[in-house]
């Protein structure tokens, strides 16, 4: 586990956009059900976590269309949540950072690690925005 004061202005860095923390595994099981479409974004300590993932998610929410929930889990911190939302991530294999967007409880749209790290942010938020056109 991470500390608090350590982890603390990179989940501020999402919450302060609209994205809800999830800490339980019933906060990500509701959260993935929800009506419509949910971003669960899995952040993390690394720096492409703080040089492209968070960035990039919260370009990809300039667009017209964007997902009716936004949520994230911190791998390293929230354990229980972390590996509820990584259950409904299969077949993906576990990786920080990542994106899930969900449609009606169903993963319909997967970023993981490889697809974020090394890229530019603006490349993830694209991706994330074409994601919305089409299930959002």
């Amino acid at each position: 586990m991470y500390p608090e004061e350590m982890v603390s202005p990179m989940k501020a860095e999402l919450s302060q956009a609209g994205f809800q923390e999830l800490h339980t595994a019933n906060d990500v099981e509701n959260a993935i059900k929800a009506e419509g479409t949910t971003l669960i974004v899995v952040n993390s300590v690394c720096g492409c976590a703080a040089r492209n993932a968070r960035p990039g998610a919260k370009m990809s929410l300039d667009g017209t269309k964007k997902p009716d929930h936004l949520a994230t889990v911190f791998a390293g911190v929230d354990k229980e949540a972390v590996d509820a939302a990584r259950q409904h991530m299969f077949p993906f294999p576990p990786s920080s950072p990542s994106m899930a967007l969900f449609k009606d409880g169903e993963l319909v749209h997967m970023l993981e690690r490889h697809h974020i790290e090394g890229r530019p942010a603006e490349m993830i938020a694209e991706n994330l925005r074409d994601a919305y056109a089409e299930f959002c």
